[in-house]
C-alpha cells in the first residue's frame, strides 16, 4: 500500500512542478497581452482534448489531456491566428512591438520563476552526489600507466574545466570536441598536467581510460535463471566497466544494457578485491520488453546535502553553461558523438523529474532551474511556431512597415510546426523504447541522503531492479 501512496504522490508532485513552469510561461503571454490591450480568446494548459474548461471574461481557460506544453489565443498574433483558428476579421492585428513584448513574455517568467526555486534551494540546500574525482584501478602497461598516473590520484581538471566527481568527469569528456584533452591530476601534493587520449564507445560518446574508486553494486541477484546469474555475477560484486565503458553508477549501466539487448556483452567487476571479466547476453524482461540482467542494484549512491545550497546566479549560470555546451556538442556531432538521438522528450523529462522527486524534494527543485532555463532558452530560437520566431516576424514586420503575407506566414508555420511535432515524437519514441530504464527509476531510487559529514563506506543495500 506504501508503494501505491508513493507512486500517487511522485505522479502529482511531477504534475504539479511540470505543470507550473508551463502554467507561468503561458501566463507571461496572457498577461502582457491583457497589459497591450490584445484581445484574448484562451489560456491553456496542456494539449489535446479538454479535461475540464470555463468562460470568463469572454476568456476560455482549460486544462488539457497531453501535459507538453500550452497555449494563450490571440487572434491578433498571426501565427496563433492560423495554428489556434480565426478570430475576428474585424479586430486589427497587433502592432510589432506589442507582438514582440508578448512573445518574450513567456521565456522572461520562466526565468525569473528559475530564480526563483533557485532562491528556495539557497535557503532549503542542495543534496549533492559524493563521488570524488579519486583515480581507482590503473591498468599495468597502458599508456596512462606509463606516465606515472597512479590508483589514489586525484583529477582536478579535465579539458582546462575544474572537476570534483566523476560525473562531471564524463560529462567534460563527452561534451569536448576532440580526442585528446588536457587532464590535471594531483599526485602526492603535486600537480601535472597530461594529454590524454579518451577512447570511443561502441555504443556512443567517448569516455577516458581512467578508472574511479566507487562502483556501482550489485545488491541482489533477482532471477536465478537470469542473464546474470548464468554470467556467474553475485552480490557484491563492483561494476567496473560495461562494454568496454568505465561506468560510475547504475544510470549509467542501465543506459547501455538498454543498447545491448541480446547482444553479449563484456562486464569487468571487482569480487574480493580481484578482478574477474564476466560476459552477459541483456535479454527482454517479460511484461515490459526491457532490456535487463536480473539484477537489483547495491545502495551506494550517497548524496551529502550542501546547505546553504549554491546561490542562485551559482545555479543558473550551471545550466546556462550545460546547455550551450549540449548545443555545443549537437553541432559538432562528428566530434563528440552526441546527436539528437540522446535528447530526451516530454516523456523523459517528466521520468527524470519523477526520478529526482522520488530521491529528493529539492533534487526536484534543481531540476526545475533546469528545466525552466532550458524552456526559455529553446523558446528564444529564431523558428516559428516558437516565441523567437514571433519575435522575429514581428522584426522583419517593423522593417519593412507593413504585414508579412499571411499565406508566407501559414506555410513557414505549418511546416516548421510539422517539423517540431516530428522531432518531439521522434526523441519521446526514443525516451520510450530505448531509454526504458528512467521510468523504473521514476518509482525507486538506491541514494542515500546524508546531513552533514561524508558517511563511511557502507555495506550495499537493495535498490531497484533492472
Amino acid at each position: 500500500m506504501s508503494q501505491v501512496f508513493n507512486i500517487l504522490y511522485v505522479a502529482i508532485v511531477v504534475l504539479l512542478l511540470f505543470g507550473a513552469s508551463i502554467f507561468v510561461h503561458e501566463w507571461g503571454h496572457y498577461w502582457i497581452a491583457r497589459k497591450r490591450g490584445l484581445k484574448v480568446e484562451g489560456f491553456a494548459i496542456g494539449f489535446g482534448p479538454k479535461v475540464f474548461s470555463w468562460v470568463s471574461d469572454g476568456i476560455e481557460y482549460s486544462l488539457r489531456w497531453i501535459p507538453a506544453g500550452g497555449f494563450v489565443k490571440l487572434p491578433q498574433m498571426i501565427t496563433s491566428q492560423q495554428l489556434e483558428g480565426t478570430g475576428d476579421a474585424n479586430i486589427p492585428p497587433a502592432p510589432p512591438f506589442s507582438k514582440i513584448l508578448v512573445a518574450i513574455a513567456g521565456p522572461v517568467m520562466n526565468v525569473i520563476f528559475a530564480f526563483a526555486v533557485a532562491g528556495i534551494i539557497y535557503f532549503v540546500g542542495l543534496p549533492e552526489p559524493v563521488n570524488p574525482s579519486v583515480i581507482g584501478y590503473v591498468e599495468p602497461g597502458s599508456a596512462e600507466a606509463k606516465l606515472g598516473i597512479q590508483e589514489g590520484d586525484r583529477i582536478v581538471a579535465v579539458d582546462d574545466k575544474p572537476v570534483n566527481s566523476w560525473e562531471q568527469i564524463r560529462e567534460i569528456t563527452i561534451f569536448a570536441r576532440t580526442n585528446v584533452m588536457p587532464v590535471t591530476i594531483v599526485h602526492e601534493s603535486k600537480t601535472n598536467t597530461y594529454q590524454l587520449t579518451a577512447q570511443i564507445s561502441e555504443i556512443g560518446g567517448k569516455f577516458l581510460n581512467l578508472d574511479p574508486q566507487q562502483h556501482p553494486s550489485v545488491g541482489k541477484i533477482t532471477e536465478p535463471d537470469g542473464p546474470a546469474a548464468k554470467a556467474g555475477f553475485k552480490e557484491g560484486d563492483e561494476f567496473i566497466t560495461f562494454a568496454g565503458v568505465p561506468v560510475v553508477n547504475p544510470t549509467q549501466v542501465r543506459d547501455i544494457i538498454h543498447k545491448r539487448l541480446n547482444e553479449a556483452t563484456e562486464a569487468v567487476v571487482k569480487r574480493d578485491g580481484k578482478l574477474l571479466t564476466l560476459t552477459v547476453t541483456p535479454t527482454a524482461q517479460a511484461g515490459t520488453k526491457e532490456a535487463h540482467i536480473g539484477i537489483m542494484w547495491g545502495e551506494n549512491l550517497v548524496y551529502i546535502v550542501r546547505k546553504p545550497g549554491p546561490s542562485p546566479i551559482e545555479q543558473i549560470s550551471t545550466v546556462w553553461r550545460r546547455t550551450i555546451d549540449t548545443f555545443g556538442a549537437l553541432f559538432h556531432s562528428k566530434e563528440t558523438g552526441v546527436s539528437v538521438k540522446d535528447l530526451s522528450g516530454p516523456p523523459g523529462i517528466l521520468a527524470m523529474l519523477a526520478a529526482q522527486v522520488n530521491t529528493d524534494f529539492r533534487l526536484a527543485l534543481s531540476f526545475l532551474v533546469l528545466l525552466n532555463i532550458n524552456l526559455a532558452i529553446l523558446n528564444m530560437l529564431p523558428i516559428p511556431v516558437l516565441d523567437g520566431g514571433h519575435i522575429l516576424m514581428a522584426i522583419i514586420e517593423k522593417i519593412r512597415r507593413r504585414p508579412l503575407s499571411v499565406r508566407f506566414v501559414e506555410y513557414t508555420t505549418t511546416a516548421f510546426a510539422v517539423l517540431l511535432i516530428s522531432f518531439m515524437l521522434f526523441v519521446s519514441f526514443n525516451d520510450v523504447t530505448k531509454r526504458f530504464g528512467i521510468f523504473r527509476a521514476m518509482f525507486h531510487h538506491g541514494a542515500k541522503i546524508e546531513q552533514q559529514a561524508q558517511p563511511e563506506p557502507q555495506q550495499p543495500k537493495t535498490a531497484p531492479a533492472h
